[in-house]
């Protein structure tokens, strides 16, 4: 018997009453409170002596996401006396997976038995589900592995049951065994559902060439036009590394939908190409008919967070308040993050305090905003009322707060905090925690007491800990305990050029040129190359890129006259180029040509050239500010009187009126 729909909507709402032998229904038609006109109704459609009536309830019941008045409308059937038949079982134990019942998977998969259905296809294809969502991967596999007769249905519960409990291996594995069935069994085919649970097994195993051979069968088998193949072919070459065949089959797919366009911006913002993924989200909105949402928008603030596109983010903005989503806590969190991380950290602060609900990464996003701004105490406060407010801090959070103390050199603070972690909340310190205050000590000077804590750790120091300390010695010159980092760098991380360029660079400042050549030798050796210097800068939302000495830059005559201009009056208020910042062994002349063509004074001089005056100049580098240029951007925003914001490797710097808010500690 099948039901009209015009009863469906009834059969969803419908709650079965136990309070006599034979069970009446209760409907609540989009209302909490009875509706008794609707009885007579219902009793008017469904004949509750006749199975197929109670198959239809049940399937109605489960498709519509009412799992438990689903297993209710079962029990009540039984309680009738009524003899289940093979199309009762497949919803019912529908409704067990979507509650993760595994007591009452067991008792439908121990009646299906006794009844005789116990190994009827599409049952077992829903026992598979069921133990995998259950996290029974044993027992889904032995259901699946005695199965008579298998089906494209029982092949992808399979292998979307081991995707789906982390065995990724695992269901490639099974895949394989299919395409061998798939050779030998007429009738059973590969289809795009399927192949969809198998490239997502390929998006966690991360091979590029596994990932390559699926691709090639999809195309093979002519599913590569299907938009959820497409979706999950863009997040595996994306996992793989490989964001470039991400967006050439982004490219390629003729049909896209909201997921293929957020899947692309998202990958590109995440691989850190911000400008593609705001040129495929402007895409989306003047060539698509597909319209964005909130995914649409979290992915577009990170591309800004990323870029320090501070136009386009407050557009983002402006978009999430008219169509009502300030108040959704993973958006809220995004416009949090995207302000601090375009140097407005009091903007931040603003969207933070109008989020009437904050779950703990919005509290850890504005902590962590406060410390790369150099705002330690403001850090400390709102860590402080996430506390009162019952938000427990988790990993993360402590990052942040260590990450904030180390900023300002806050060591007692920090300490605190991070014996806080495992005494009052049970956390235990990983590596990101020790990494933090070993940089807190190290740039505080107390380098031995850094490489102590290190020989006391817990967990087994990674390059992540050995970098932290190699940055301290290099700040307290401490050539000894620099060298014994850098060995355990070259050994941990040896194709990061970094550090033999940070110990290169301590050579050239006890004057140890040989030394400085050795390095280089070393990085010849190893095929290792020093990635450049840039620095980017908006204007009237375009981004501008800027290498060291770039003479790329259409405009670039002007900027190197303009900075001529302000080298002037740098000389009058008694600027003397800090040569130390050229680790080269040439002479002085040649190094002040050589610091006059820092990327970030480009930048910072064009910025200049094209604002108003009183417009804050923002500026990110991919490198840590040298201290020339940490000086010279000084007395810039002083002569100037602007405000310049820099956001480089490790922090923020807020330059105004001659001073630096990281009260050149960095």
């Amino acid at each position: 018997m099948k039901i009209s729909p015009n009863c469906r909507s009834l059969i969803f709402r419908a709650k079965v009453s136990y309070k006599s032998n034979k069970p009446t229904f209760h409907c609540n038609y989009f209302s909490t409170a009875p509706n008794r006109n609707l009885v007579p109704l219902f009793n008017q459609y469904v004949d509750s002596t006749n199975v197929y009536s109670w198959n239809s309830v049940i399937a109605e019941l489960a498709r519509g996401g009412d799992s438990v008045e689903a297993l209710r409308a079962f029990s009540s059937m039984r309680k009738l006396s009524l003899s289940p038949n093979r199309s009762t079982f497949p919803c019912t134990i529908k409704a067990c997976s979507s509650l993760l019942d595994l007591v009452s998977g067991r008792q439908a998969h121990q009646q299906a038995i006794v009844f005789g259905f116990g190994d009827d296809v599409f049952v077992t294809s829903a026992l598979v589900d069921m133990y995998s969502k259950c996290g029974r991967l044993w027992d889904a596999y032995k259901v699946f592995d005695e199965m008579p007769q298998r089906n494209v249905v029982s092949w992808t519960s399979m292998i979307t049951g081991f995707v789906q409990n982390n065995a990724p291996r695992e269901a490639l594995g099974v895949f394989k065994k299919f395409l061998v069935e798939e050779s030998e069994i007429e009738g059973v085919y590969v289809d795009a559902v399927a192949l969809v649970s198998v490239l997502s097994a390929c998006a966690r195993v991360s091979d590029k060439f596994v990932t390559e051979g699926v691709h090639g069968f999809s195309i093979k088998k002519g599913l590569d036009g299907f938009v959820g193949v497409g979706n999950t072919l863009v997040d595996a070459y994306a996992k793989c590394g490989e964001v470039g065949l991400s967006k050439n089959v982004f490219d390629g797919m003729m049909e896209k939908d909201d997921v293929s366009w957020n899947s692309m911006i998202a990958v590109l913002a995440q691989s850190g190409l911000s400008s593609e993924a705001m040129a495929v989200f402007r895409s989306m909105v003047f060539s698509s008919r597909v319209g964005f949402n909130d995914v649409t928008l979290s992915a577009v603030l990170l591309a800004c967070s990323h870029a320090g596109a501070l136009l386009l983010g407050r557009c983002i903005h402006d978009k999430v308040v008219k169509m009502g989503l300030e108040q959704n806590v993973y958006i809220g969190t995004s416009i949090i993050d995207m302000y601090c991380k375009c140097g407005r950290v009091s903007t931040a602060r603003k969207a933070f305090e109008r989020m009437s609900f904050k779950n703990v990464k919005s509290w850890s996003a504005m902590i962590a905003g406060y410390g790369m701004h150099g705002y330690p105490k403001e850090a400390l406060n709102v860590f402080y009322d996430m506390k009162r407010a019952g938000v427990r801090p988790n990993y993360i959070t402590f990052v942040s707060v260590l990450a904030a103390c180390s900023h300002a050199g806050l060591v007692d603070e920090g300490w605190d905090c991070f014996m806080s972690m495992k005494k009052e909340f049970g956390l235990e310190p990983g590596v990101e925690h020790y990494s933090c205050m070993v940089d807190l000590l190290g740039r505080s000077g107390l380098v031995g007491k850094a490489y102590d804590l290190i020989k006391q750790m817990k967990v087994k120091p990674d390059f992540v800990i050995w970098g932290s300390l190699l940055a301290g010695c290099r700040m307290h010159k401490n050539l000894e305990l620099a060298e014994i980092s850098a060995r355990k760098l070259f050994e941990l991380d040896p194709s990061n050029c970094g550090y033999y360029v940070l110990l290169s660079n301590m050579y050239a400042d006890a004057g140890r040129w040989e030394d400085v050549e050795r390095m280089r030798i070393l990085m010849k050796n190893h095929g290792l190359i020093k990635p450049p210097g840039f620095s980017l800068v908006e204007i009237k939302g375009k981004v501008h890129v800027f290498l060291v000495g770039d003479k790329e830059h259409p405009e670039h005559e002007k900027i190197y006259q303009y900075l001529e201009e302000l080298y002037m009056k740098l000389q009058e208020v008694g600027y003397v180029a800090d040569k130390a910042s050229v680790l080269h062994d040439v002479d002085d002349e040649e190094k002040e040509m050589t610091l006059r063509g820092h990327s970030e004074k480009l930048a910072v001089a064009f910025g200049i050239m094209h604002t108003a005056p009183g417009t804050i100049i923002n500026v990110i580098k991919n490198l840590r500010v040298c201290g020339d240029c940490h000086t010279v951007i000084k007395l810039i925003s002083k002569i100037v009187q602007r405000e310049i914001v820099v956001r480089d490797a490790k922090r923020f710097h807020h330059f105004k009126d001659g001073t630096c808010s990281c009260g050149d500690y960095w």
